[in-house]
């Protein structure tokens, strides 16, 4: 198993996995995981069986957006709609 990055070395990275965004946004791994099944959360992946990789500011954005909507009363399928609509992350 391999070690952990330090915090300064995630947040210095322009990609993490999605272990890294648990730590960055204090979101459980259920939860992310889910969003990514969901296609809320972007993210790239060369082959099948690699590490998604996502694009750490944009999806920590993106991830703090969702739980603003989900604090709002928004339920997971207003939350599609709202992110297919725009197509992007939080407004600003």
């Amino acid at each position: 198993m391999s070690r952990q990055r330090s915090m300064e070395a995630i947040l210095s990275s322009e990609y993490v996995t999605i272990g890294e965004l648990v730590r960055l946004t204090q979101t459980r791994y259920s939860t992310l995981k889910f969003y990514t099944e969901e296609g809320f959360l972007p993210f790239e992946q060369e082959e099948q069986r690699l590490t998604r990789r996502y694009p750490r500011e944009e999806t920590a954005e993106r991830i703090a957006y969702i739980k603003s909507l989900r604090e709002d009363g928004k339920t997971i399928p207003q939350i599609k709609e709202i992110l297919n609509g725009k197509n992007s992350g939080p407004v600003k």
